[in-house]
């Protein structure tokens, strides 16, 4: 039985992404497209790119449009879709990409977002390392580990990652969970691509703004992805607070992060350790890769790609990990890793649908 689809924020970059990416899934027809100002024109005025899709026009952004479907994947502003979501009454899955049910902590909401806090969905980063509880065998206590996928499964309502959050946390959590980095002390420089900030007309968005120049922005722990990350490291068994110093930079590439973290090495640890600790977290991930030792991804090597690619180094006179992690932030770090925890929701193999595959040059 086909699955239906609709798709509320149809017309921007992150909407752009889940369709082409949902006009391939084998179990999902997307039925149902909306947008706010576009609402009335063909969606191909907007995303010219999805011929598949020509037949569908934008309708508004109102919850009667949406309510029937089998699944709603929202596309929308931050601070849009939390008044909106809590309207639903016949959706059988929601899928959030903005921020509205990422973060557990109001305060955290607040800080960084402020406005209404609004009910926390499950978290839609299959691959990351979760601390599930803590077990005793009369004389001493062990964590039981498990991966965010086992708690999406039959899930409702799920929240996917912010792009650069779920980058630099699962660049981060196998080392935590191992126990071979420390928390505190964590350092990521992130090279990204401005498609992430939307696809409204900003100033320091034209093209002539970016080419040939690297911009920083949100510089001094302002950008509103480290409480994303900091709550991800929690969970990763992190011991005490995290701490990270976060700048992201944008780069004259369309799509695209290139995230660089380093984190203290943990006293004792060694570099077969520290190496152990990401291969046994990933060899078996069909979408997060660590590559061979000495080797380093590229963005190019994740366009349209649903992968994340790390590098790893331990730098033995700095006494730091290194970890160097591309991916494509409209597809693994956003719409791929909805559509990935929707299949997983919905018990589907989550590969349906998704590709390990590039495009290149």
């Amino acid at each position: 039985m086909t699955i239906s689809v609709a798709v509320a924020g149809a017309s921007g970059y992150a909407g752009g992404e889940l369709l082409r990416l949902l006009a391939a899934h084998p179990e999902f027809e997307v039925r149902t497209v909306t947008g706010h100002s576009s609402a009335g024109r063909p969606l191909i005025e907007s995303q010219p790119h999805l011929r598949s899709l020509a037949h569908l026009t934008l309708r508004e952004t109102v919850p009667e449009v949406l309510d029937g479907h089998d699944i709603v994947f929202f596309a929308l502003p931050h601070g849009a879709s939390g008044a909106l979501t809590a309207q639903l009454r016949d959706v059988g899955l929601a899928v959030d990409c903005g921020a509205d049910h990422r973060l557990v902590d109001a305060d955290d909401w607040a800080a960084f977002y402020g406005g209404d806090h609004h009910e926390p969905w499950t978290y839609g980063v299959p691959e990351l390392i979760v601390a599930a509880r803590a077990s005793s065998d009369g004389a001493h206590e062990h964590t039981v580990w498990t991966r965010q996928r086992e708690l999406l499964a039959g899930a409702t309502r799920i929240a996917a990652p912010g792009c650069n959050a779920s980058t630099v946390a699962l660049s981060l959590a196998p080392g935590i969970a191992a126990g071979v980095i420390e928390a505190q002390d964590i350092v990521s420089v992130l090279a990204v691509g401005p498609s992430g900030a939307g696809k409204a007309a900003k100033t320091h968005l034209l093209g002539a703004e970016l080419m040939g120049t690297a911009n920083p922005y949100a510089v001094g722990g302002t950008h509103r992805h480290i409480p994303e990350i900091r709550q991800a490291l929690r969970g990763a068994g992190a011991e005490g607070e995290p701490t990270i110093s976060f700048t992201p930079v944008l780069v004259p590439m369309s799509r695209g992060i290139l995230a660089t973290s380093t984190a203290k090495l943990a006293p004792g640890t060694t570099a077969a350790q520290v190496r152990a600790a990401w291969e046994d977290a990933y060899v078996a991930e069909p979408f997060v890769h660590l590559l061979p030792e000495g080797v380093f991804p590229r963005t190019a090597d994740t366009l349209g790609a649903n992968t994340c690619l790390m590098g790893l180094a331990v730098d033995e006179a700095a006494g730091r990990v290194v970890v160097v992690a591309a991916l494509d932030n409209l597809a693994k770090g956003t719409a791929g890793a909805a559509i990935q925890s929707a299949n997983i929701a919905l018990g589907l193999p989550e590969t349906t649908g998704l590709s390990t595959n590039g495009v290149a040059p």
